[in-house]
């Protein structure tokens, strides 16, 4: 009877460990879901998707730069690598820019896994050319989303997720004055209109200048979608080291980190009180900031594995891990983690 007893008890002990020991992941929040600008303001911010060929890029940019207009492009990695100067121009010439994904893909039709590839690559292919981030801003490929999407998103870094209150179906090749009449009659406040700059969107150059004049003579002035909203730019201010925020990580970590203050990292980059960072956002840290040490040893955690073992290998201690990777007490780790190893 004892030795049954011991049996079931040690059973129950183990799943209690198993359950204790593989602590989730920590996850960025959801991706919102905008269509307009929250705003009684007469502002409204222009959208084009650029997708394989951007065959009018050009055009759309000198009519804008023509009537001091800054707009938003949403681009596709694919397309980026197959018009890589008219990309440059954008970025060149002061517009937004915000990822479309790599190769339009239905999202609602992918895994998370494959949602973060097609983000990553645009951003990677992106910055490549531009040396500027499409975050945090997303557009899903035929406007397709669903909650899985927006919590793949959201976890790759891009906060929102940007539809459209005025589609102008400029992609059927309707007409420089549909297209202008679409909008015009049809703004509000805080609109998002979209349109593309692919050749099937012949009409989009011949309509931008009636349009523009047209909602100028309304009353409504142009802004970027980051404008519209209310957000930090994408690309962080220029000076200062750049940091991209990882899981764990709190702005005091990071100034502490940088040898510079929580209050300065807010102020560099815009963020309110009380000091909300998500993961993979962008950070410039201000002034002089010493760099982290160049030389970090990383492990990864395999069974059978305990803190004091670790800390014994790398002859260091526990304390120091357990405060490096913001382990709680009773130092809980689990199979697979990595650590970071403090010298």
């Amino acid at each position: 009877m004892g030795s049954k007893f011991f049996k079931v008890a040690a059973v129950i002990l183990l799943v209690l460990f198993s359950l204790f020991s593989f602590s989730p992941q920590t996850e960025a929040a959801n991706s919102k879901y905008v269509t307009k600008g929250a705003t009684t303001s007469k502002v409204i911010a222009l959208t084009f998707d650029d997708g394989s060929d951007g065959t009018n890029i050009n055009k759309i940019l000198q009519i804008l730069s023509t009537n001091k207009v800054k707009a938003t492009f949403f681009l596709t990695g694919s397309g980026a690598k197959n018009h890589p100067q008219p990309i440059k121009n954008i970025t060149a010439q002061g517009h937004q820019i915000a990822n479309h994904s790599y190769s339009h893909p239905d999202f609602t039709k992918l895994t998370a896994a494959q949602m973060k590839a097609e983000l990553d690559k645009t951003e990677a292919t992106i910055k490549g050319i531009t040396g500027k981030s499409t975050k945090p801003l997303f557009r899903a490929p035929f406007g397709a989303s669903n909650a899985k999407v927006l919590a793949a998103v959201g976890n790759a870094g891009y906060t929102h997720t940007i539809q459209w209150n005025i589609d102008t179906l400029d992609w059927k090749g309707v007409s420089s004055t549909a297209i202008t009449n679409k909008v015009v009659n049809n703004v509000v406040p805080g609109t998002i209109v979209l349109m593309h700059t692919g050749a099937g969107a012949s009409g989009t150059p011949g309509a931008l200048q009636g349009m523009i004049t047209k909602l100028k003579a309304k009353g409504y002035t142009f802004v970027t979608v980051s404008q519209l909203l209310k957000l930090p730019a994408s690309t962080p201010p220029a000076g200062g080291t750049k940091y991209t925020v990882k899981a764990g990580d709190t702005l005091y970590s990071i100034a502490k980190k940088y040898n510079t203050t929580v209050a300065a990292i807010a102020a560099a980059n815009k963020i309110p009180s009380p000091y909300i960072i998500r993961v993979g956002q962008v950070l410039t840290i201000p002034g002089k900031a010493s760099p982290p040490p160049a030389a970090v040893i990383k492990y990864t955690v395999k069974a059978g594995d305990t803190l004091y073992s670790i800390a014994r290998k790398y002859n260091t201690t526990v304390a120091k891990i357990a405060a490096a990777n913001k382990i709680p007490s009773p130092y809980v780790i689990r199979v697979g983690q990595v650590l970071t190893i403090p010298r």
